[in-house]
């Protein structure tokens, strides 16, 4: 056993504590990466001038720079480690990160903990203070329950004005104490820890607190009970507000340290008594010869410090000579509810106003003087500056680094350097001190004495760490005078933490109870985002001479190379190890060789059955007193399963192959199915394997059956005479289900030797049964290959279900059977439900035939023995568990047709897909649909007609054929349906029949206004990842249109609204109204997230959602809310609310307030439309329309009256003017360009549209805003329009259909018609529709008592009998 560097810890979010402490090193910022893509920007985030282009100076260097500042940033904070691993803290100047673990799955489904992010914020209470050392301390608890444990962890923080504070892990300051003006330079924490020897003085808890020229030291259980007193006072001002509880003062000493120049760092040895002969020694130093001495040595604490003149300087301050201070303290108790502040010069005081508080802030405390201490000796060095010095563990050596790259070993006691290495420039250090397990030394044949220890006490090592930040080496050297134990290539950007302390509050006897988990060292590497520890043996400290464990490692060092060796000669391989497993002492190191030789991948089965046997005859020949039990249960665990192994390996390698003919009808018979449910279930299977062959992957080197004996030997354990499997992988459970029962699925092995070659083993039916399924499931392509599996699988089921511990299980009538809901879970939890609904089957069948069996037996006791109940309590128990498995058929029935649907695709041309439609669909399982809510259903299919764009229209037809199906009705008007979209969706191929089929299925869960509110959610909530893909906003309004309840439209709308588009609309709103025209592509895309063609088409959208909003408002009370139901087969499920359950519980809209924002949308449309310039559209309202825009639509807002000021209504018709003659000129560049497709004018407002109906239908839509004065001279100007048009149809072309149609005209608009002059008309061929509609907008805009009203209604009698040809 060597030396290892173990991860036990990693960081949740690593990259979010550094941005944080960091801002300038944030992904974002320009001057460290390259500029990010325009597109990709969030538009919520950025600010206004987020876009402006700046040319980094530089660029190459500055780039470097910033990467090597994203490595090693953590080198420049102030980082510590609790010892017990529950806190850690990450400061740098003002800014402080508290990070706590917490337990999470990782990626390979084990359990790991992760630091997460706990709390973070400014520490400094002083202007301009920074943070200069940080100290994690464990308090431990004074319950009865847990005496000794940890309770909770104060965090002690010093800053540069030189206060002390301490917070609890949420961040809550507790205490804040000034002891000296100067900097804090460092903390120093020592805990308490039982004396290992009765002349070893015992230490007291303290904290030492290191300043320029001073050293502060607070006794620990002072303290304690301060910090626990606070901590009560800030629970009880949360609660009440009103506590006002005196925790003791702090008692502290204060030492001037004298006669050295600068001091860096130091260390506290504690209280040590000097020996007879130092204490003369010293005597005669400071006295003289005629020096007088006490008869019993003065107790002295120690104090070390490194610096500089003297570069180490040792302090001795005599216990007794001063008295201890009580602390002049000012105690902060933060909360959400209040604060106060106490001083110790009368005691804590009560609560103040904040006037009291900030006064006394301000007043600094009083600043007791230190007692002078002059330094006793040092190590005079006047060039060496020192760094740190690190003391270790129990107090007689301590680690000095310099400026020189040096790092210096001291004898703590003699005041001596002991040892020096080079070559470590920055380096940190730390000590791990390892006891000697005793149950690990060699078994020696000895007469047991009844006095003491046959072996001894136990022995101490203290090993000396070392990193190396320049050359990333992480060393561990055995000390005094000892070797390099360790070395390890770790990264040049760690941080090395040693806390040298425990937990605070302990006492000889609380210590005992409980011996804490605690890190001694640890190394945080930010670049992997990890926490590792080192773990060393004791026997590295030893010697080579006299370790027995050092020869031990020597030959499995010589075995590990062997091991690797290529050698064609086994034989002599063999009798290598077997010699060299032999030599080997301690049974700990053999049971590590042993595990070595198995875990080998060179070696061949036979090599390793021969050593392991080779062993355990060694170990049985030898006398019992020197034999290690674990090591031989061991072997002979290892020997059991080397044997399965090689039983199995015979079953699979024999050649077995079953001649007897397989059918349909033979199937049929085995899964209890008739001939047209068979039929039916192979229909099925046959459209799932078709659908899902496309994506499924299969390797041409798959080597099913075949298991190594080491992964074999990895997954299995035997134990008791039960063989277990040990926690691996879904992969390594189908592994080795395929080794055991792969062969027999195919029918080429021998199912029952099979089984009963693994019942005699030891693997319970159970285990079995979970690997016979793992396979079964994971194997679904070679399964649905080869119907006679199925034959099989039956096979294996039958004769694990009779083994004897399932067998003699009691038969109860009001439980399910365990072993069957352990196979039903199964199927329930599997992704391939292909395999699941055949497995499911052949469950079922072998239930129902031991329950037959069970029957038969039960009723012939009945006949023999006239127990009347017995049958019928059968008949209740397979009632009961038959239920379960029909159950189980449909939903698996349902789930498999619904992945068939799910896997299918377009067959068309491959068009261009945007990378959101890319992404895979998840596979389905029952288990997946009952978790999903009553929604899951939908929600998949809505997932897969997003990825296939498949339009509203197929949905609909495919609803068609299921009513037209249900109601037996001609299909008529599906060939019309069908004909209609056939253009659009004649390469759908078998989509259309699974639609069908899926409708069928599933009435309820795909009802289409369920299924059109699902996709319509699905497709706005992808179109919000990429607002550029404006088909998917268009496809998602289309859904909407679809719905046919008013109340599900509504509510879905609403929630759209909310959700998605108000931000965006408003984004879009303010942008325009500060422009004051159209903006341009670059603004857009800042403030609104999106190009403005995609803005121009999101605006059209939201135009059409808001009509549906307030059509689905008048015709919702027209209906009834809709019950959202699930099938019988899915009552079961749990999950989420579903999209249409969240509709129906909408609000009703204001009907009012939406037209208004659709009157303001209409505007925007049409300025981004038309381009138009100088526009402000928030100026074409007052306050009240400006107050009431972005409001929540269901709210009762004060809205514009009917009344408007003229100076509105002339801007309002101003804007329509721009309005309308864009329109125009829109319409004539079309008109004159007719070939042109893409410049085709569509609008909102309609396709195509003459342009006296498109302005009229303007200002209908503005009507909320525009005031239009002259409505009845508007509606003359237009008859007089279409009087011209309908001269030049009638009078110009002077054929007999026209003059017929004169004819039978009245004579006043005969008259009036032969008035007009149609020479003025623009453009003569306008279709007669369009003028049919213009024609009812003028009747619109006349009032009936108007003198051409009449006219007006002759023009339309007129302008139908043009429409209608003469038959």
């Amino acid at each position: 056993m060597a030396c290892s560097i173990v991860q036990f810890c990693t960081f949740q979010d690593l990259q979010a504590a550094r941005d944080f402490l960091f801002p300038r090193l944030r992904e974002e910022t320009p001057s460290c990466t390259v500029r990010r893509d325009p597109s990709k920007s969030n538009w919520e985030d950025d600010g206004w001038g987020a876009w402006e282009e700046t040319e980094p100076q530089e660029p190459e260097e500055e780039g470097n720079t910033c990467k090597t500042q994203k490595t090693s940033w953590l080198q420049d904070c102030i980082l510590s480690l609790s010892p017990t691993n529950d806190l850690m803290v990450i400061a740098r100047e003002q800014k402080a990160v508290f990070l706590v673990p917490k337990w999470k799955h990782s990626d390979k489904g084990k359990e790991e903990m992760q630091f997460a992010v706990g709390w973070s914020g400014s520490l400094s209470v002083e202007e301009g203070e920074c943070v200069t050392s940080a100290l994690c301390i464990p308090l431990a608890s004074q319950k009865r329950s847990s005496t000794g444990r940890p309770d909770w962890t104060c965090i002690v923080v010093g800053f540069t004005s030189g206060y002390v504070r301490f917070y609890t892990e949420s961040g809550v300051l507790l205490l804040s104490q000034l002891l000296n003006e100067d900097p804090v330079l460092q903390l120093k924490c020592r805990t308490y820890e039982i004396p290992r020897h009765p002349g070893v003085t015992e230490q007291n808890e303290e904290l030492s607190i290191l300043y320029p020229a001073a050293i502060v030291t607070i006794d620990g259980f002072s303290l304690f009970q301060s910090l626990r007193a606070c901590r009560n006072q800030v629970a009880k001002a949360a609660a009440s507000g009103n506590e006002n509880i005196q925790p003791p003062p702090l008692a502290y000493k204060k030492w001037g340290l004298q006669d050295i120049d600068t001091i860096i760092d130091h260390a506290s040895i504690g209280i040590m008594t000097l020996s007879p002969f130092d204490q003369m020694k010293t005597a005669s130093n400071i006295g003289g010869y005629n020096a007088a001495i006490k008869n019993s040595p003065p107790a002295m604490s120690q104090y070390i410090t490194v610096g500089s003149n003297p570069f180490t300087g040792f302090f001795y301050a005599l216990e007794g000579s001063t008295q201890p201070l009580l602390s002049h303290v000012a105690l902060a108790v933060a909360s959400k509810l209040t604060s106060a502040l106490f001083n110790a010069a009368s005691g804590w005081l009560g609560w103040k106003s904040k006037h009291e508080e900030e006064a006394v802030q301000k007043q600094k405390p009083k600043v007791e003087p230190a007692t002078p201490l002059a330094v006793r000796f040092g190590l005079p060095d006047s060039r060496r500056h020192g760094e740190s010095i690190c003391l270790s563990p129990c107090n007689t050596l301590a680690a000095v680094t310099d400026d020189f790259g040096r790092i210096i070993l001291l004898d703590v006691a003699r005041g001596i350097a002991i040892r020096m290495w080079k070559g470590y420039r920055d380096a940190q250090t730390g000590w791990i001190q390892i006891v000697e397990d005793l149950h690990e030394r060699v078994p020696e044949k000895v007469d047991f004495s009844p006095f003491g220890s046959p072996q001894g006490p136990s022995r101490v090592a203290q090993f000396l760490v070392i990193y190396a930040p320049r050359r990333g080496v992480l060393e561990v050297w055995s000390t005094q005078q000892g070797p390099r134990v360790g070395a390890f290539n770790v990264g040049k950007h760690c941080r090395l933490l040693y806390p040298g302390y425990k937990i605070m509050g302990l006492n000889n006897v609380t210590s005992q109870n409980w011996q804490p988990q605690t890190y001694q060292i640890c190394l945080v590497d930010p670049v992997s985002g990890s926490v590792k520890t080192v773990n060393v043996p004791f026997h590295l400290a030893l010697s080579d001479k006299k370790s027995e464990r050092a020869k031990d490692m020597h030959l499995v060092k010589k075995l590990g190379a062997l091991l690797k060796a290529k050698s064609p000669n086994l034989d002599l391989i063999e009798t290598e190890i077997k010699e060299l497993i032999l030599d080997i002492k301690y049974p700990a190191t053999k049971k590590q060789a042993l595990e070595s030789i198995l875990a080998s991948i060179r070696l061949p089965f036979s090599c390793l059955r021969n050593i392991t046997q080779t062993l355990m005859d060694t170990l049985k020949n030898q006398e019992l007193e020197c034999v290690d039990e674990g090591l031989l249960q061991f072997c002979a665990n290892k020997l059991k399963l080397l044997h399965l192994y090689e039983s199995v390996s015979q079953l699979n390698s024999i050649d077995f192959h079953s001649d007897t003919p397989f059918s349909d009808n033979d199937l049929a018979v085995l899964l209890r199915l008739d001939e047209k449910e068979l039929l039916k279930l192979q229909a099925l299977l046959e459209k799932y394997k078709q659908e899902n062959g496309r994506t499924a992957v299969r390797f041409s080197d798959d080597k099913d059956g075949v298991l190594p004996v080491k992964t074999f030997l990895e997954y299995l354990e035997y134990e008791k005479d039960v063989i277990s499997i040990k926690k691996i992988s879904e992969e390594d459970c189908v592994a080795l289900g395929s080794f055991f029962f792969w062969k027999c699925l195919c029918g080429e092995s021998s199912t029952e030797d099979m089984c009963h070659t693994l019942e005699s083993a030891g693997l319970s039916p159970q285990l079995l049964l979970s690997l016979l399924l793992s396979v079964w499931l994971a194997k679904e392509k070679d399964i649905l290959d080869n119907p006679r599996s199925v034959c099989c699988l039956h096979t294996t089921l039958y004769l694990l279900s009779k083994m004897k511990v399932v067998g003699e299980e009691a038969w109860d009538a009001q439980s399910v059977s365990p072993w069957w809901q352990q196979m039903r879970t199964a199927c329930i939890q599997s992704e391939n439900n292909g395999a699941a609904l055949l497995s499911a089957h052949v469950g079922h069948a072998v239930a129902a035939q031991l329950s037959n069996n069970l029957t038969e037996k039960k009723f012939s006791q009945t006949v023999s023995g006239t127990d009347s109940e017995a049958l019928t309590d059968s008949w209740e128990a397979l009632s009961l568990d038959t239920e379960y498995w029909k159950l189980l058929l449909k939903q698996l029935e349902d789930c498999l047709l619904l992945q068939t649907l799910l896997h299918s695709k377009v067959n068309g041309p491959a068009s261009k897909a945007s990378s959101l439609q890319v992404e895979p669909l998840p596979k389905l399982s029952v288990k997946k649909l009952l978790e999903g809510g009553k929604g899951g259903i939908a929600d998949s299919v809505a997932k897969w007609i997003f990825k296939q764009d498949v339009s509203p229209e197929v949905l609909k037809l495919a609803n068609k054929e299921r009513d037209a199906e249900n109601s037996d009705e001609p299909k008529e008007g599906i060939n019309r349906g069908s004909s209609e979209v056939s253009e659009v969706e004649k390469d759908l191929g078998a989509i259309p029949d699974l639609l069908h089929l899926a409708y069928k299925q599933f009435p309820c869960s795909l009802e289409l206004d369920v299924l059109h509110a699902h996709c319509c959610w699905e497709y706005v909530v992808q179109w919000n990842k990429d607002p550029e893909e404006a088909l998917f906003f268009v496809r998602s309004i289309e859904h909407l249109e679809h719905i046919l309840n008013a109340h599900v439209q509504n509510g879905i709308a609403l929630m759209m609204w909310n959700t998605f588009l108000v931000k965006r609309f408003s984004a879009a709103t303010y942008l325009m109204d500060k422009v004051g025209k159209a903006p341009k592509d670059r603004l857009c895309r800042r403030d609104v997230g999106m190009s403005d063609t995609a803005m121009t088409s999101f605006l059209g959208c939201c135009w059409d959602l808001l009509q549906t909003l307030m059509e689905a408002d008048v015709s919702r009370d027209e209906m009834q809310v809709p019950a959202v139901d699930a099938e019988d087969a899915w009552l079961a499920v749990e999950g989420p609310v579903s999209i249409v359950e969240l509709a129906l519980e909408q609000r009703h809209i204001h009907y009012p307030l939406v037209e208004h924002h659709s009157a303001l949308c209409a505007l925007l449309y049409a300025v981004m439309r038309f381009s138009l310039k100088a526009v402000k559209p928030l100026s074409l309202f007052d306050s009240k329309g400006k107050n009431a825009f972005f409001k929540d639509l269901t709210s009762i807002q004060l809205l514009p009256s009917g009344e408007m000021d003229a100076n509105f209504i002339s801007v309002r018709q101003q804007f329509l003017l721009k309005v309308v003659s864009a329109a125009v000129q829109a319409r004539h560049a079309v008109t004159k360009d007719k070939d042109s497709s893409e410049e085709a004018l569509t609008t909102l407002f309609g396709k195509d549209q003459d342009w006296p109906v498109l302005a009229l239908d303007l200002a209908h839509h503005l009507q909320a805003i525009l005031q239009v004065q002259d409505k009845e001279v508007l509606a003359s100007q237009l008859l007089v329009l279409i009087g011209q048009r309908l001269a030049h149809a009638v009078l110009r072309t002077r054929t007999s259909e026209g003059l017929e149609l004169l004819a039978r005209l009245p004579p006043t608009l005969c008259t009036w018609l032969k008035a007009m002059n149609p020479q003025d008309l623009q453009n003569t061929e306008v279709p007669i529709a369009t003028t049919a509609k213009l024609v009812n907008k003028v009747i619109e805009l006349l009032p009936e008592n108007h003198g051409q009203y009449s006219l007006a209604l002759h023009l339309t009698e007129a302008v139908e009998a043009i429409a209608i040809p003469p038959s």
